[in-house]
């Protein structure tokens, strides 16, 4: 399992992979370099935003939903036109979106935090059918946003915690029906969770910032084996080709510059991931 560089690109702030199951194509981002990145028949392409970007979620063939610093925005691919959906914290110049991912309802799941990361300055929200609820307020980074595959259950981290948060939701309407209860506690190991992504089998794959490797975790919560990365950042995981037997990585070269930092790999893996669903606006 040795990871390939797929884009030598340095961002400064790689963030939210997302492999388009009906494009079969990679989005990722730079956070701080405002930019939303792409590979198309072989060719990286990006598009400047103009404002941070974070994540992204799929509508349908030719359209994105994007998080950036004051809203969720739908995207056209081809045209690279934005339209607003729901204002983000659109009044707080101070804030900006983190980690995001939908979720097996269709709706979308994005974190807030401060652009100085000043402590408990951000929160988590989902958007669900047109409508934006705050789930948790008090974040300072969101991380780690993903679902199990085979029960209604939310993971998020607020990374400066080293813990991994498990959330029951409704097997309905994918709302929270009961409070969060930790997952992983990575504080002994001196661990920083940050973006974070579920296989097939429901195991939870790891970013870890600041380790150099993207760790799987069981169900259970029980460690079972890491990637190794060739630079420190490593920021967060997406499945993808064909299969959806490649595990993507965004890195980071905020706070450490070394000779891969900020760089996009894809790594085989012996594990399955699951198709991202689509988002309904």
């Amino acid at each position: 399992m040795t990871p390939t560089l797929i884009s030598p690109t340095h961002c400064h702030l790689g963030e939210g992979p997302l492999w388009h199951p009906g494009r079969g194509q990679l989005f990722w981002f730079d956070i701080l370099g405002k930019r939303l990145l792409t590979i198309e028949d072989g060719r990286q392409m990006h598009w400047e935003l103009g404002e941070h970007g974070s994540a992204a979620g799929w509508i349908d063939d030719d359209t994105l939903l994007i998080a950036t610093e004051t809203g969720l925005d739908r995207f056209d691919i081809a045209t690279g036109a934005r339209t607003r959906l729901t204002d983000l914290e659109a009044d707080d110049p101070l804030t900006r979106s983190n980690d995001g991912r939908a979720d097996p309802w269709s709706g979308f799941w994005i974190g807030t935090m401060a652009k100085d990361k000043t402590a408990g300055a951000g929160a988590i929200y989902r958007y669900y059918r047109g409508e934006l609820r705050r789930l948790h307020p008090g974040i300072t980074i969101p991380n780690s946003i993903c679902f199990a595959p085979d029960r209604p259950l939310a993971y998020f981290a607020d990374t400066p915690t080293r813990r991994v948060m498990r959330q029951p939701l409704d097997p309905e309407t994918g709302w929270p029906v009961a409070a969060p209860e930790v997952f992983l506690d990575l504080r002994t190991e001196g661990l920083n969770p940050d973006g974070a992504v579920t296989d097939a089998e429901g195991c939870l794959w790891s970013a870890q910032w600041g380790a150099s490797r993207v760790a799987r975790y069981s169900p259970a919560g029980a460690y079972l084996s890491a990637i190794g990365l060739p630079t420190l950042q490593v920021s967060c995981p997406a499945f993808g080709g064909a299969d959806l037997k490649t595990l993507f990585a965004t890195t980071a070269s905020e706070d450490h510059e070394d000779a891969h930092s900020g760089q996009t790999f894809a790594v085989p893996v012996d594990a399955t991931g699951l198709p991202e669903p689509r988002v309904i606006p």
